[in-house]
């Protein structure tokens, strides 16, 4: 009977531990992140931006409103630099491989070394005996 006895305190047991740290785990304050700010909310009071904003809170009736087609294109060019080039930068994109030859170096035609002995007719075997 000690062993049934032992059983059952290791069950009491098991199930305290349990609830006690189920309580304590509903108990416990939740860490409050901490909160980073993002690129998009600066406080740059610019015109372009502002204009920008403009231009997205329209929606898509800003894809067929002239003004934020140009500023669209004010900021891209702003962006990208337009006109101007890295003083490093090459003026034409460096190839990986060489250009491939026009004219196949194997296939060309060339003189033949020996020249071909002109054809002759058949000699038949009864013009070989005479």
């Amino acid at each position: 009977m000690e062993g049934k006895m032992l059983a059952r305190l290791g069950a009491v047991v098991f199930v305290g531990v349990a609830i006690t740290a189920a309580v304590i785990e509903f108990t416990r304050q939740p860490a409050t992140p901490e909160l980073l700010p993002h690129a998009s909310e600066r406080n740059d009071t610019g015109d372009i931006r502002q204009r920008l904003r403009r231009c997205r809170d329209m929606g898509e009736a800003a894809t067929r409103a002239p003004a934020c087609l140009d500023i669209w294109a004010e900021n891209r060019d702003r962006f990208l630099k337009q006109g101007a080039r890295a003083s490093g930068a090459p003026s034409a994109p460096t190839p990986l491989w060489p250009p491939t030859p026009t004219e196949d170096p194997i296939a060309k035609e060339t003189e033949p070394a020996i020249p071909p002995e002109p054809a002759q007719p058949p000699v038949s075997p009864d013009e070989g005996a005479r």
